[in-house]
């Protein structure tokens, strides 16, 4: 009895799994990049309810000044006042550029200690 030599590879079960792969990658990569699925949400005709904000981003920046949420420019007691309003569940997320003065850190440690606020997230920069 005499074999058949295959002298040929069948490619196509080869490219429908990377088609597979290919469109499996993309459609995760899309998520990845923007961190939502984006949703049209309905409208309401009653008032929203009121509710305490889940998370405070704090910067500071290089000359020292302090930002809430990057688009407001507060003093450290403002900040306190914040941090007050938004209790103790409320999560504060500090971003501070590297050349900020060492005392701006610390005070707002020190707000956040005299408050026994516990909720805190220090933002770096992986290298």
């Amino acid at each position: 009895m005499k074999m058949k030599r295959m002298d040929t590879i069948n490619v196509i079960p080869f490219i429908d799994i990377m088609l597979v792969l290919l469109v499996m990658v993309l459609t995760t990569a899309t998520f990845i990049k923007t961190g939502v699925i984006p949703v049209d949400l309905p409208d309401a005709k009653g008032s929203a309810a009121e509710h305490k904000p889940q998370e405070l981003k704090l910067t500071i920046k290089k000359d020292g000044t302090l930002w809430i949420d990057e688009k407001t420019n507060v003093t450290l007691e403002q900040f306190e006042q914040k941090v007050v309003e938004g209790g103790k569940e409320m999560s504060v997320v500090l971003y501070s550029d590297k050349e900020a003065a060492f005392q701006n850190f610390v005070g707002v440690m020190d707000v956040l200690k005299r408050l026994n606020h516990e909720q805190l997230y220090i933002v770096t920069d992986k290298k």
